[in-house]
């Protein structure tokens, strides 16, 4: 991504930001992220990066809407079956379960929890939440997450070049523990995860009617 034009690299987020927001499980958060840093130390902008992220995840989350709203759960539950890392029965359990407690603002805060982030918009849809009141949840936790996302990663960045541009053997250790430290908790992280919708899968044909 680094060698990239800035345009390029705008289309490239708001358009993996909008394939992700559409039901598609692809690295959307990780990429807003990486575009960010480049804006450290390159002609890239935070300001577009976040325009970029923010249309993709209104406008993905709209298409997913709609295709939820066509398709019906009978579709949520088909591509699950294909795709049951992603979409089995237990991860659409937990989004449904979301939805009952938060309302439509599951969309708001779905689009800072991993498994609700693709889920929200073809879920929404499918559930016929009103478009009217989804756009608005899907706008403000669109825009939410990306300046958010992108302002906070960008000034952490420029603070730590600025800070270690001159020790670049502190640097190489901060990221070397940084990783260790990231890779750690992804795997705990995971492994909770799948114990978790491991332990529901299991429990939902004892409470199946």
């Amino acid at each position: 991504m680094g060698t990239l034009s800035p345009i390029w690299v705008y289309l490239l987020v708001g358009g993996i930001i909008g394939i992700e927001s559409m039901g598609i499980p692809v690295p959307g958060e990780i990429t807003l992220v990486t575009a960010s840093l480049l804006a450290v130390t390159t002609a890239v902008s935070p300001l577009w990066v976040a325009v970029a992220a923010s249309v993709g995840a209104i406008v993905g989350d709209s298409i997913g809407y709609y295709i939820g709203r066509r398709g019906g759960r009978h579709l949520l539950e088909r591509v699950g079956r294909r795709f049951p890392k992603h979409f089995g029965p237990a991860h659409l359990a937990k989004a449904e379960r979301a939805f009952q407690r938060w309302g439509v603002w599951a969309v708001f805060f779905g689009r800072f929890i991993a498994l609700l982030r693709i889920l929200a918009g073809p879920l929404a849809g499918a559930l016929h939440v009103p478009y009217g009141k989804f756009l608005v949840a899907n706008a403000l936790g669109g825009l939410t997450w990306a300046f958010g996302t992108v302002f906070v990663i960008y000034k952490v960045g420029e603070t730590a070049e600025k800070y270690l541009k001159d020790f670049s053997w502190i640097a190489l250790a901060v990221a070397v523990v940084a990783g260790l430290a990231t890779t750690l908790w992804l795997r705990r992280k995971a492994a909770a995860e799948a114990r978790a919708l491991r332990e529901e899968a299991e429990k939902t044909p004892a409470t199946a009617p």
